[in-house]
């Protein structure tokens, strides 16, 4: 292997993205597909020789140095990406917000009197702000859908278990997948070729999920109709309205995945924070604390309920079939918006995307414009393992509507 090129740190971090234990570089691999390419990693992943702080100062302190890189983080190297350190995360990724009470609030370019999303905050704001080419996230319940939307970037849930975990601090494995940001498509592409496996997929039916859509402000309409219009003429095809829940509603869906994920969350990091005692934000702590107090019973009811969830969202796709959702319930929130308010949208925002992660499937969602200039997010859902068709699709949409 030839040496590795020389390689500093040189970013001028003009919108607060990077953890001051993440500023560093390391050269790629010379000559390969991602050669040229910079990205930063959500400090979440592991890097050999570094400390991975979870967005947590105690977590930071009481966990030693990674020995080797995460699989995601070696794979982007060895294609001749250059890692330009790490960035931001709400703490121990638990929360959509984009704030973190250690390390400050990202800003976010597309609307800088607004907040990032989260948790993938810093790598929304590094991407956005074209600082880097593309940023390492994850999402689970949101985290990467939700600060594409708010920052007008693209981003992409990729299908449960398809990249490794590896390396990745966890919060709720069941739901948990690495995923990307990046500022253009071809970008944005260009990660997916070297990341994921090339599948075959030719949607034939385009799905409406009219209780989704119905949870999404008014802000949000116009841009679901041109995407909705867009695939159709792609395909051919009429669009299939329908309710997608039948017994219960997407708030019983977010309802079992809050339920599901927190159980699983207490049992992964609850022995930590007794013993540690880290600091929370309010929010954070709040939601640890009910996690703390959700009984197996519960738990296996909600998990049931997942599992139902799966077994019919996949059904309504099959083998060729592609939903049109909102990538959240609202815009970006002001950073200085009642708590309360910014709650309300977020329960909202969850019970969309709780489809995708308990049915364990790729949604990327496109940068769109509302009727008056708004940044947003419009998704496409797809079947399991189509995420790199499902982003060649949403490339050709995307140069219709945009």
């Amino acid at each position: 292997m030839p040496p590795a090129r020389p390689l500093s740190f040189d970013i001028d971090d003009t919108v607060h993205a990077w953890v001051p234990h993440g500023r560093f570089a390391i050269a790629g691999q010379a000559g390969g597909p991602l050669s040229g390419l910079r990205f930063a990693a959500k400090d979440v992943f592991d890097v050999a020789g570094h400390r991975t702080g979870a967005g947590n100062p105690t977590w930071l302190a009481t966990h030693p140095a990674a020995t080797r890189h995460s699989p995601i983080v070696q794979t982007l190297l060895d294609a001749g990406a250059d890692l330009m350190g790490k960035v931001i995360t709400d703490e121990l990724a638990y929360s959509l917000q984009g704030d973190n009470i250690h390390y400050g609030t990202p800003i976010n370019s597309a609307a800088p009197e607004c907040v990032p999303g989260g948790s993938s905050s810093g790598s929304c704001a590094a991407v956005a702000a074209r600082l880097v080419d593309f940023a390492l996230g994850t999402d689970t319940g949101g985290s990467t859908r939700v600060p594409a939307s708010y920052a007008g970037i693209w981003g992409l849930r990729t299908t449960h278990g398809i990249l490794p975990s590896e390396g990745l601090v966890p919060l709720h494995p069941r739901f948990d997948t690495p995923t990307w940001l990046a500022h253009d498509p071809d970008t944005f592409e260009r990660v997916g070729r070297v990341l994921l496996p090339d599948t075959p997929f030719e949607p034939q039916r385009l799905l409406v999920p009219q209780d989704a859509w119905s949870l999404a402000d008014a802000v949000f309409d116009a841009p679901l109709l041109r995407v909705r219009d867009a695939l159709a003429r792609h395909l051919g095809t009429a669009p299939e309205p329908a309710t997608w829940c039948q017994d219960a509603t997407l708030a019983d869906w977010r309802q079992a995945y809050a339920t599901a994920g927190g159980h699983e969350g207490w049992r992964l990091h609850g022995a930590w924070i007794r013993a540690a005692q880290p600091t929370f934000s309010p929010a954070i702590a709040a939601r640890w604390e009910t996690a703390s107090r959700i009984n197996d019973e519960a738990a296996a009811q909600a998990r049931a309920t997942s599992q139902a969830v799966r077994q019919r969202v996949r059904a309504l796709l099959g083998s060729d079939g592609v939903a049109v959702l909102p990538s959240a319930a609202g815009l970006a929130p002001r950073r200085d918006a009642d708590p309360a308010a910014v709650d309300a949208v977020r329960q909202r925002t969850m019970a969309i995307t709780c489809i995708a992660g308990h049915a364990g499937l790729p949604q990327i969602s496109l940068p769109m414009r509302g009727a008056h200039g708004e940044v947003l997010g419009i998704s496409l859902l797809g079947p399991a393992g189509t995420d790199l068709a499902l982003i060649r699709l949403a490339r050709a949409l995307h140069a219709e509507v945009a």
